[in-house]
């Protein structure tokens, strides 16, 4: 039985938290057009705010329905848009302090949970097919896989930005990234840098884009976060074998859910192959990364949508 009652809230909570998101977002890129370090503070605590409504929407969700709150792609969309709030929260803002990217991480919250709504369904039970424990281990594995992912391509889009402006006041032709090196400055990889991310090898673009970490240090955040996201990505894979072979009766069948996710890991292996081996590093590799998460898309909403297949029933 649904509690409609708590359903009714999870729904409410979910839209406050939408509109607190969407406030801290633009509170976020006023601090950081006018240089206002109170206000990114404010926009901190508001998030804050927002990612405890959501955890209350999303646990209100769970209640009413007595299941894990991750079943269909409304909930599924609700998650990835709370995991990369509280991955900013805990991780970008609080241990690496750089808020210059707070508002870049908060609209890909407010966007998750506005594509949430798209695609919403009312809490109810679990059709048969996913009424197993292994809900709770293959699907949570491929939310955090995505979300991670969505964060990569976020630093991935900015470094593309901040390459771009620092070419053009950089007197090397080629990227900033290996300019760097030519120079035999040290590429920064330490995380725990100052809040601006600056480098041996930032130059000045003018405008938003100064205030934002230098390229090298964004380059470096794409590929910390892939290397992390990469395992548990593979983790999410080989659990939804191994669920289909409880479920179908074999463990892989190219079904299209189960092509396109085993593509999305071979392009992100590419890239972790190419950065470690070939030594790509800055737009050659970021180009790799952006199409690895146009498969994370591909994947979730193509697949879902508009492709039929064995996975179809989590619309």
């Amino acid at each position: 039985m649904i509690d409609e009652g708590l359903a009714r809230l999870a729904d409410n909570l979910f839209w406050t938290a939408l509109v607190v998101y969407a406030v801290a977002m633009l509170v976020y890129f006023y601090s950081l057009a006018y240089r206002r370090a109170r206000a990114s503070t404010i926009a901190t605590v508001i998030a804050c705010g927002g990612a405890l409504t959501h955890i209350a929407s999303v646990a209100s969700r769970g209640l009413s329905a007595g299941r894990v709150p991750w079943g269909n792609m409304f909930e599924y969309s609700s998650m990835i848009g709370l995991l990369i709030v509280l991955a900013y929260l805990v991780i970008i803002d609080a241990r690496m302090k750089l808020r210059a990217l707070g508002g870049f991480v908060m609209g890909a919250g407010v966007l998750s949970l506005a594509s949430a709504r798209f695609v919403y369904a009312p809490a109810g039970p679990l059709v048969p097919a996913l009424n197993s424990y292994w809900l709770k281990i293959h699907v949570i594995a491929a939310i955090t896989g995505s979300m991670l992912f969505g964060l990569s391509f976020i630093f991935t889009a900015l470094y593309f930005l901040k390459d771009r402006a620092e070419r053009r006041t950089s007197t090397f032709a080629g990227s900033t990234v290996g300019a760097a090196s030519l120079i035999g400055e040290r590429v920064v990889s330490d995380l725990d840098d100052e809040e601006t991310g600056a480098g041996p090898s930032d130059v000045a673009p003018g405008g938003l884009l100064a205030r934002l970490p230098s390229a090298t240090r964004l380059d470096t955040l794409a590929l910390r976060t892939i290397q992390f996201a990469f395992p548990i990505w593979t983790f999410a894979v080989m659990a939804g074998a191994v669920w289909a072979h409880e479920a179908w009766g074999r463990y892989w069948g190219w079904d299209p859910k189960e092509t396109w996710a085993f593509i999305t890991w071979v392009v992100y292996a590419g890239y972790l192959h190419a950065r470690s081996t070939a030594g790509w590093r800055g737009r050659r590799s970021a180009i790799i990364s952006a199409v690895g998460f146009g498969c994370v898309l591909f994947t979730y909403f193509a697949v879902n949508l508009w492709i039929s297949g064995l996975h179809s029933y989590a619309k």
